[in-house]
């Protein structure tokens, strides 16, 4: 979804990665703050639709309720968020889930805690699609070779992802040319002619459709039924000194997603208080899953598409990942 996600094969290139782009708060203190009776936590988002059940959770009280006070930084994506995690600047983190597979097989020290989203597993009704302007000739993933694709991170999951949906249409995806840009930059580029297509997630889909866009393809639904696209996670350092915090988060991030699912019109509102999405837009923005537990059927297809297209040094162990 999520959520996505700077950066190289190496650990050392997916700390580089960080950058920048966290919080200014650089102490590598790997413990929370209490504040008022709550436990302070530092967490890395994403600014995308993904995480609207934290923001949601946060206002509704899930989060004090269980103990616990979210301190929310932002970020392009995932790769960047886990190096964060992983040096204690941030105790969790929200990332996609081949940024996590990455991050494992370099033996950087993450463990997932709790689901964050999936697909629709619906083709063309999906929170994520392969955009183009609307008089634009390309009509198929196949029409990208040669083509000037914008993703957010290079050599991730939405690279792997928009890969998969080029082979699905009999095209060579290694003729694809892929730059990196935000997602909230991707709807100007594309209308501007700077890119030829953009592998966009919610809100700026509705925002590319909005301009008139066309979507060709839903990459995220090409890779594999229902998805698990992304999911929170912390440093197994942390987990090993901090298992009730990290107890606490995942309760209460369980009930988050569960309020999201059931109240979709207050998820769709609170995107508001976090992008600048226009009220006529947001309406139309299409929500991603929140499911309670990962799809691991769904992580294997992307770790095995991962393995493919060269991201990992060597297989990622899901068991030692996943909750």
């Amino acid at each position: 979804m999520r959520r996505r996600l700077l950066v190289g094969l190496t650990a050392v290139s997916v700390l580089t990665a960080a950058t920048g782009c966290g919080s200014s708060d650089s102490s590598g203190s790997d413990k929370a703050a209490a504040s008022g009776g709550a436990t302070t936590v530092k967490v890395g988002l994403i600014p995308i639709v993904d995480v609207a059940p934290l923001y949601l959770g946060q206002q509704k009280g899930i989060y004090s309720k269980h103990g616990l006070k979210l301190e929310i930084t932002t970020a392009q994506g995932g790769a960047a968020i886990v190096p964060g995690v992983a040096s204690g600047q941030f105790q969790f983190g929200f990332s996609n889930v081949t940024s996590l597979l990455i991050a494992q097989s370099n033996n950087v020290p993450v463990k997932a805690v709790a689901n964050a989203i999936a697909s629709t597993g619906v083709e063309g009704k999906d929170f994520s699609g392969l955009t183009v302007k609307q008089d634009s000739p390309i009509k198929s993933p196949k029409d990208l070779e040669g083509k000037k694709v914008a993703i957010n991170t290079l050599k991730n999951i939405n690279e792997t992802s928009v890969r998969a949906s080029v082979r699905k249409a009999g095209g060579d995806p290694d003729k694809v040319k892929f730059v990196e840009l935000a997602f909230d930059q991707m709807p100007a580029a594309l209308d501007s002619g700077q890119i030829d297509a953009a592998q966009v997630v919610e809100p700026a889909l509705a925002t590319v459709k909005s301009q008139g866009g066309r979507e060709i393809a839903s990459p995220l639904v090409d890779v594999a039924p229902d998805l698990t696209v992304a999911m929170y996670f912390t440093s197994t350092q942390y987990a090993q000194q901090n298992p009730e915090v990290v107890k606490k988060f995942q309760d209460a991030t369980a009930e988050a997603l569960a309020y999201a699912d059931a109240h979709p019109d207050e998820a769709r509102q609170v995107v508001t208080t976090y992008t600048k999405i226009p009220a006529a837009v947001l309406e139309k923005v299409t929500l991603p899953k929140w499911p309670a537990e990962p799809n691991r059927a769904s992580i294997e297809a992307l770790m095995k598409l991962g393995e493919e297209d060269g991201l990992f040094k060597s297989t990622p162990d899901l068991d030692k990942l996943l909750p």
